[in-house]
């Protein structure tokens, strides 16, 4: 066995994992997936997307594309293919159109709404416009109009957002809103604008369970919706991350349920959405210091592994040796953490020696889904 297969089998072990922390019945639906060929070297593949999904049983997704090659103008050809593939899937996939500011967005929005999309995304990092552009509000108005959500980068790379958007909110009101990726770029402020306003939701699509820790103790679990961030994010880590945390911040089934997948199928068939009810969650965490050094560790070795360089400091080694103290009260899940970490690093040195571009990059995107999920053991076990 290669440390590739080696790998796959111990992330698959983790289903069953995943089986027991999900609510009986729970309807899964993923808020935010991607497919196309990002200008990154991120590829979202249709056969991919919709066998993860099929295996981890999702009613559907949105989905829609990538920041593509052939963008310009207008994002036309790329959106035209989001729709291709919502046709290709019967209904599963739930196709967005994408827009860019400066090229007919109201134009290209209308055209593709017309040709059976159900929904906008905005990305204001990548297409590089403010949240007070001008052009924006009718992009909004026309999202109330057709009675469709917005759902726009709220992540890496943007400065404060909260104020620009709230207006934009408030002007247009009903508008249905999805901040991706938990709103970390301006976490606070947008809780605080926007918290308690029915139909603006916060997706799951983070990296980190401390962002979405924090998330719910500022805003209702109402307004929580799960998303996996496709390509970007993978399965099973990313049901795992939202439902561990969303557990260990004191959601109960029905709050579960509607994160999971509910509320996303209720915005598709334009039903009633769940009154709000409370934040939930701790505002501080208490973990095993032992668990602590592993986060700390595993912090340090990510973006190498990203951006596939070798582990220069060794961290990820810092992060093993840590895992094999036993005498935490965890010994268990110290053992878990061990596994994964021990297969990310084999992983890790084996990328090194790959030739071929594309199996060493499929060699570190699988390290990074090992690491990831020992994060993921760390920060929700409690000391």
């Amino acid at each position: 066995m290669t440390s590739l297969d080696r790998a796959r089998a111990v992330v698959a072990s983790w289903d069953e994992e995943l089986r027991r922390e999900l609510p009986e019945n729970a309807h899964l639906f993923d808020a935010h997936t991607h497919l196309g060929h990002d200008i990154d070297g991120m590829i979202g593949d249709y056969e991919e997307l919709t066998g993860v999904l099929d295996r981890y049983g999702f009613a559907g997704a949105f989905m829609f594309c990538l920041d593509e090659h052939d963008r310009e103008p207008a994002f036309s050809v790329p959106n035209d293919r989001s729709l291709a593939h919502a046709e290709r899937s019967r209904g599963k996939l739930i196709p967005f159109v994408r827009l860019d500011l400066t090229a007919r967005p109201i134009e290209e929005a209308t055209r593709c709404l017309d040709l059976g999309a159900r929904g906008i995304k905005l990305h204001p990092r990548a297409q590089a416009f403010a949240l007070s552009d001008e052009r924006l509000q009718p992009v909004f108005q026309l999202a109330c109009e057709r009675a469709v959500p917005i759902l726009i980068h709220g992540g890496r790379g943007l400065p404060p957002i909260a104020e620009d958007l709230e207006k934009l909110v408030r002007r247009n009101d009903g508008v249905q809103l999805i901040v991706a990726h938990a709103g970390i770029a301006d976490m606070a402020g947008l809780a605080g604008r926007l918290g308690g306003i029915p139909g603006v939701f916060f997706d799951t699509s983070v990296w980190s369970g401390l962002d979405l820790l924090d998330l719910y103790r500022q805003i209702a679990p109402e307004q929580v919706i799960y998303a996996s961030d496709y390509p970007y994010g993978r399965q099973p880590n990313s049901l795992l991350v939202a439902t561990r945390t969303a557990k260990l911040a004191g959601f109960d089934d029905r709050q579960l349920r509607l994160m999971l997948g509910v509320s996303a199928r209720r915005i598709v068939e334009g039903e009633e959405l769940e009154p709000l009810s409370a934040p939930k969650g701790p505002t501080s965490l208490v973990q095993p210091l032992t668990f602590a050094r592993i986060h700390q560790y595993i912090s340090m070795a990510v973006p190498m592994l990203w951006t596939r360089q070798r582990d220069a400091i060794g961290a990820i080694g810092l992060a093993v040796n840590a895992s094999r103290e036993r005498s935490n009260g965890h010994p268990e899940e110290s053992g878990r953490i061990e596994e994964l970490l021990v297969t990310a690093q084999e992983l890790w040195r084996a990328g090194a020696e790959v030739g071929d571009d594309e199996e060493r990059v499929a060699t570190f995107r699988a390290a990074i889904q090992l690491v990831n999920l020992a994060d993921m053991v760390s920060l929700t076990t409690r000391a």
